[in-house]
């Protein structure tokens, strides 16, 4: 383990995660949301105890063709829905004795 600044660091496998105090992190925010869009991950602390994590956000994956079309084709069935092949049900009905 090293020290970075106030906060802390160690390696975890491939990458490597931070831990920062919330007051901290609240006054030098731009410069850990530069160290989170570098692919590292920091552990916000409250009194020495972890609260919340800060990572970066996977990007969004784009459809391919094909993938678009089934998700249109999957969202017409849904609307469509399924006979189940019974009657209509009638709530009033099923409590008659």
């Amino acid at each position: 383990m090293f020290y970075i600044g106030i906060g802390y660091a160690y390696f975890t496998g491939d990458s490597m995660m931070q831990y920062a105090s919330l007051r901290e992190v609240n006054q030098k925010l731009s410069h850990y949301v530069r160290i989170v869009e570098k692919g590292e991950e920091v552990i916000i602390t409250r009194r020495g105890q972890p609260v919340a994590r800060l990572a970066a956000i996977e990007a969004i994956k784009q459809l391919s063709e094909e993938q678009r079309i089934a998700r249109e084709r999957t969202r017409h069935r849904i609307q469509q829905g399924y006979s189940l092949g019974g009657g209509r049900f009638d709530r009033d009905a099923s409590h008659e004795h």
